[in-house]
């Protein structure tokens, strides 16, 4: 049996994240959501999304599935209801497919009636959440963090921590082999800190978690991270982060803050670069959301959501409660406006970014980490490019 983790509308409510992924491909807590339903069930996890992306994703092979709405919380109950469902049976909240156990390759998105695929359905209808705003990402990662740590506590053997560090709580902190971690304060008393494999955590930084250090991070000296913070694979982390998360092979290197925000993959923040996460009035910050067309209240704390493979250039002022598109090249005098477009060239009197440019200054960046850009990516950046004409 395979796992096939399957989009729903959650995917363009998720925007700027997931013009160029699917929703399994995200990451909160230590894990993204098709690593964590890896590691809690030990089989081989598929993604199934639309047309246009799904060429950056391996050939569901003929098996008997399990399919999942990628976008469900994390919760134990449901989780375990989900892994016990025989062959045949599946979960809907009320005609929506939760998870459903079948031999039939479905495209849930293009299927109306699912339960006639299924011989024994369970109605479990307004017991599960769904990941469905993009600053919900912020809102859940404390509480993803705690149970990812737990899972990976039970599961992998850590190093010893070097006594060159100042630690508190040792028993809340993971590090896995190949890290290097060297006269840092670790304070893990709030929540548990996870440094993955590979990773780099330079003298001088301070962690107070909960907090992920993923695959390959590096963290560098001097840093300030409070929790709740994933610095995703391969990213960079220097400066001031608080309740933030990095996706992946994105860098916010330099000094500078940023807090309640979330920035996607192969991103670069450019020296001094820092948000607001509050107002000075302190009253509540507003959200544009893309595929409503509406602004959202979403509390008095929210930072900015950048899209992937956008960048800022140096001392970029960015307001509370914004949101970059992907592949924006964000400079300009004052704060950024509160909603920069796709391929954006600039704030002040913005263009547009020319699209073999983009692709060229992509492939700059994936060289400066030994990664190059793939003709799927190319021609999953052409369509979203395309489709703003």
């Amino acid at each position: 049996m395979v796992i096939v983790l399957f989009d729903t509308n959650a995917r363009q409510n998720l925007y700027p994240f997931t013009q160029a992924k699917a929703v399994a491909e995200l990451r909160y807590g230590i894990f993204s959501v098709k690593e964590r339903w890896e590691a809690i069930s030990g089989l081989r996890v598929y993604v199934q999304t639309e047309k246009y992306l799904s060429k950056k994703y391996e050939p569901v092979p003929e098996e008997e599935y399990l399919f999942i709405d990628a976008s469900l919380k994390d919760e134990d109950t449901l989780r375990s209801q989900v892994l016990s469902l025989q062959a045949g049976e599946a979960l809907f909240d009320d005609d929506r497919l939760i998870a459903g156990r079948c031999d039939t390759q479905i495209n849930v998105a293009e299927h109306a009636g699912l339960k006639k695929y299924f011989k024994k359905t369970i109605n479990i209808e307004g017991q599960v959440q769904r990941l469905q705003l993009p600053w919900e990402l912020c809102l859940w990662n404390d509480e993803q963090l705690r149970k990812d740590f737990l899972l990976l506590f039970a599961r992998i053997s850590a190093q010893k921590i070097s006594e060159s560090n100042k630690i508190i709580q040792p028993e809340n902190i993971l590090i896995e082999e190949g890290a290097t971690v060297e006269h840092c304060i670790i304070n893990a008393s709030m929540g548990p800190v996870y440094i993955g494999k590979n990773a780099t955590v330079m003298e001088g930084a301070m962690l107070r978690g909960p907090i992920a250090i993923c695959e390959g991070a590096v963290v560098k000296m001097g840093a300030k991270i409070y929790g709740a913070t994933t610095i995703g694979p391969y990213c960079s982390a220097g400066g001031e982060i608080k309740n933030s998360i990095l996706q992946s092979f994105s860098n916010k290197s330099h000094d500078g803050y940023m807090g309640d925000s979330v920035v996607g993959s192969w991103c670069n923040l450019g020296a001094g670069t820092s948000n607001s996460n509050i107002k000075n009035t302190g009253n509540e910050i507003s959200v544009w959301h893309d595929e409503l067309q509406s602004n959202f209240i979403v509390g008095r704390k929210c930072g900015m959501l950048m899209g992937d493979y956008s960048r800022t250039a140096i001392n970029t002022s960015i307001n509370s409660g914004s949101v970059i598109g992907m592949c924006c090249n964000v400079y300009g005098e004052g704060l950024t406006p509160k909603n920069i477009e796709d391929f954006s060239w600039g704030i002040n009197n913005a263009s547009n970014y020319k699209f073999e440019k983009a692709i060229e200054h992509i492939g700059n960046w994936k060289a400066l980490k030994g990664e190059k850009l793939s003709s799927e990516e190319i021609s999953v950046l052409k369509y979203i490019f395309d489709r703003r004409l």
